[in-house]
């Protein structure tokens, strides 16, 4: 059965969180002609991985570098897609199982799933031609960032060197920090990888602001269940008059199918016709489009959880969950979450694809997959800022979460409060992503505008 006490609950969450930010380090591989062939075997591999966990692999395919941003934006969209099959599977018969039948059995069964799809890998090698690896993009970002910061050298250091090309005049303009650390300035470090660190730099201010809306996604996995065994669960019973229960983290499947609906019509459809119209919008500006349903979502599950805490005071039902564990239940069906969970999936079509496909277009060649990892890396963050502020309201000083009397039972507890900061803290890091936003994509253009002006 499944145990009420919300230390117990967040423990099994924190495992899938781990799931998400300790992953194998990214593979970057090359596709032979039969590219066709690649596509399915890596799609199938993803479909098999996400059954286990909601896992999103680092990928470098070849097969959408040097094709330009429409290839990389419809193969994010196929990819995402591919992830939320798998997940359809997961959610609707292993949860059924854990709830129902046995933990046991729940978890085995996707065990067998990431062995079918170890396997599969090992088998299509023949399909893929690996990279030997050729350094650390990190390693490199650090040592020019510590020489950038401290050891850079003073113009009159410089001038003493005596080169021929320091005897000429040079105009003046605003160097970045790490200039000093290119060869031609005397450091130690070749142009392109300072080149590579400076535009590292210009994308992580955009991840930073992604990790409110991460901690808001992970509350379909965490809150929103907790809220959802609190509401009135449906049961029904098979041919041996055995009850069952409705498995609450089937709602999750609202987002899942939504995205599997709708992904489809945005490729084929929504995209094209915005593109022949020159409307169609920057990954940055469908991110900020994510970021405003997140926060609906949470708005919405904190009015919720308002009027579920006044129907517990009217008429409490006691419902048992799994095999014993009895929850005490506000007279409010489920299916009142709905609308949180599809705002959710509108916000996975907008911001995760975009995050994925700013992440990888945006970095330079030979940090995409070190860049595709820091944005898994970033997500991770989110999650675990969510459990840390859950504590942190959950002290007695503050109370919104303290029920010491029965810790599995959240009715004398202030769950709203907490949505409404979640969807507070999203709106006003909407406000500020928006600002970051423009301000990337106007200097981004400035920079193609001069290179463009380069080659011509």
């Amino acid at each position: 059965g499944i145990d009420s006490s919300p230390d117990t609950m967040l423990d099994r969450v924190e495992k899938r969180k781990v799931a998400r930010i300790v992953q194998p380090p990214p593979i970057s591989i090359s596709l032979l002609p039969r590219k066709e062939i690649c596509v399915c075997i890596v799609l199938t591999e993803l479909f098999l991985w996400e059954t286990m966990t909601s896992f999103s692999p680092c990928v470098n395919l070849v097969q959408v570098k040097d094709r330009g941003p429409e290839a990389t934006r419809r193969f994010f969209n196929w990819f995402y897609w591919s992830i939320n099959l798998g997940a359809i599977l997961s959610l609707g018969g292993i949860a059924y199982i854990q709830q129902n039948v046995s933990f046991i059995a729940g978890y085995a069964i996707p065990t067998v799933c990431i062995g079918v799809a170890f396997i599969v890998f090992l088998c299509s090698q023949s399909f893929f031609i690996t990279k030997p690896p050729d350094g650390s993009a990190f390693t490199d970002m650090f040592k020019i960032l510590a020489y950038s910061c401290c050891s850079r050298k003073s113009p009159r250091e410089h001038s003493s060197n005596g080169n021929a090309q320091e005897i000429l005049p040079q105009p003046r303009q605003k160097q970045s920090l790490f200039e000093t650390a290119k060869a031609s300035r005397g450091g130690p470090f070749r142009e392109d990888k300072v080149e590579d660190v400076k535009v590292l730099v210009k994308i992580i201010p955009v991840f930073l602001a992604l990790i409110p809306y991460w901690t808001v996604y992970f509350q379909m996995q965490t809150t929103y269940v907790l809220q959802s065994l609190h509401l009135r669960i449906p049961q029904f019973s098979n041919s041996t008059s055995n009850t069952h229960t409705f498995p609450a983290a089937w709602l999750t499947m609202f987002d899942a199918v939504l995205i599997l609906l709708l992904i489809p019509l945005k490729d084929k459809v929504v995209d094209p016709v915005l593109k022949r119209n020159g409307l169609l919008p920057s990954s940055l500006k469908r991110i900020a489009v994510g970021m405003f349903f997140v926060m609906c979502s949470a708005f919405a599950a904190g009015i919720l959880e308002s009027n579920r805490l006044n129907a517990v005071k009217v008429k409490t039902i006691a419902q048992k969950i799994g095999r014993g564990t009895i929850y005490y239940a506000a007279d409010m069906s489920i299916w009142w979450q709905v609308p949180q969970y599809i705002l959710i999936g509108f916000s996975e079509i907008f911001a995760s694809i975009a995050g994925l496909e700013f992440a990888y277009s945006a970095a330079p060649k030979s940090m995409q997959s070190a860049i595709m990892g820091l944005f898994f890396f970033f997500s991770g963050i989110g999650s675990f800022v969510g459990s840390g502020l859950l504590a942190l309201v959950s002290i007695k000083q503050i109370g919104w979460m303290s029920n010491h009397a029965d810790l599995g039972n959240i009715n004398g507890c202030h769950l709203n409060y907490y949505f409404f900061l979640l969807a507070a803290i999203q709106g006003a890091t909407l406000l500020l992503f928006l600002i970051v936003s423009v301000k990337y994509d106007h200097q981004r253009s400035r920079t193609n505008g001069v290179a463009a002006g380069g080659r011509t």
